[in-house]
């Protein structure tokens, strides 16, 4: 305390009280620069454990502890939230005065206020309806009970903006989300760091966001988690689709079910439709890749990369082992390993012919 600036104002807080808004303490600290101290107070119907606001004639005489206080003063349901805005030569001054002459012979910090009192001064107040703004935690339930109050609180925010979120009390938000017009969020979907939505795109049910744009007419579908990502306009993403870190998915394309991509970018048009993982890969425009496509982009120690170039077709159940280039307007035979550039305009496949043996027989099991 001796350090202290004279000339500062110093804002005593409880450390439990996470939800306590700036701009509530911003008015805090200017009734304490009007009046030279203030404290912040709340009303509740069941007060039992919180010190009383005393007043009389409208002004703030003191603090009362609930051990300390008599029957008439329990009654009284406004209560001392912890938080003071002081001058801090004040603040140096009235510590001096502080004694233990009460039940608990403890010193209450709160004496400060009867000894400005004392000292001729009006005590300056502020009063917040928002009882979760003020509410301490004790434990892990009371904590959980908070959060779930902070996000439900922050949905219906979004929701006077124009979000429409389905239900408000299974949503949150653990960063800075921005949006724009007609945006839809489902059941259970998170987000994470900034996050931003365009225009009519919808986001559905148990899927994560986290530090990614979502273009305008958007659809993210069930159960995708999409991080550190860009996705661009009239997009298709999932359901079960999983976008990595340093993802660009272009404009009017798709990717679907059980599809991995990784630091990869999608061009303009271009299909991932089923079951896929595309790493450390640049996939053109206008390109169809099958269900099953690997790019096989490790080699035990290294990433390589993949170049499937405009207008391509991998068929299903292909892998591509990079370094590889796929050209313009190439086909894969499906179920190809793919290890040399395949050309443009062409068909590639790597397949054996196909055998049959008419007089195989399937072995019996033994009895």
């Amino acid at each position: 305390v001796p350090q202290i600036d004279n000339e500062s104002i110093s804002l005593i807080m409880y450390a439990d009280i996470p939800l306590i808004k700036e701009s509530t303490l911003d008015k805090l600290i200017k009734e304490a620069d009007k009046f030279g101290i203030s404290l912040l107070s709340t009303k509740l119907e069941s007060p039992d454990g919180y010190g009383r606001i005393i007043r009389k004639d409208g002004e703030i005489k003191s603090i009362i502890e609930h051990k300390d206080a008599t029957k008439e003063q329990l009654i009284i349901k406004e209560i001392n939230t912890g938080f003071i805005a002081i001058k801090s030569k004040l603040l140096k001054k009235y510590l001096t005065k502080i004694d233990t002459s009460n039940k608990q012979n403890e010193f209450y910090l709160t004496d400060i206020i009867a000894s400005a009192v004392d000292d001729g001064r009006i005590v300056g107040s502020i009063i917040t309806k928002d009882k979760f703004e003020v509410a301490g935690v004790n434990d892990k339930v009371q904590l959980a009970e908070l959060e779930r109050d902070f996000q439900k609180n922050q949905a219906l925010e979004f929701m006077r903006q124009g979000l429409t979120i389905k239900d408000p009390s299974r949503f949150d938000c653990r960063g800075k989300l921005k949006f724009g017009q007609d945006c839809t969020i489902d059941i259970n979907v998170l987000i994470e760091g900034e996050v931003y939505i365009g225009d009519n795109s919808s986001i559905s049910p148990n899927c994560i966001i986290k530090n990614s744009s979502i273009g305008k007419n958007v659809s993210i579908l069930p159960n995708t988690v999409i991080e550190n990502a860009v996705v661009g306009d009239n997009a298709s993403i999932g359901p079960f689709a999983r976008i990595r870190p340093q993802t660009k998915i272009g404009n009017n394309t798709k990717v679907g079910n059980f599809v991995e991509i990784k630091k990869s970018s999608i061009e303009e048009g271009s299909k991932i439709s089923h079951l896929s993982y595309i790493g450390d890969t640049s996939v053109g425009r206008n390109v169809n890749i099958g269900a099953g496509v690997i790019t096989c982009n490790y080699d035990g120690s290294n990433k390589h990369k993949t170049d499937i170039r405009d207008g391509s077709f991998v068929g299903s159940n292909s892998q591509l082992i990079a370094p590889v280039v796929i050209g313009e307007n190439a086909t894969i035979g499906a179920g190809s390993t793919i290890t040399s550039d395949a050309p443009n305009d062409a068909l590639t496949l790597t397949r054996t012919k196909q055998s049959t043996f008419k007089r195989w027989r399937r072995p019996k099991k033994d009895k």
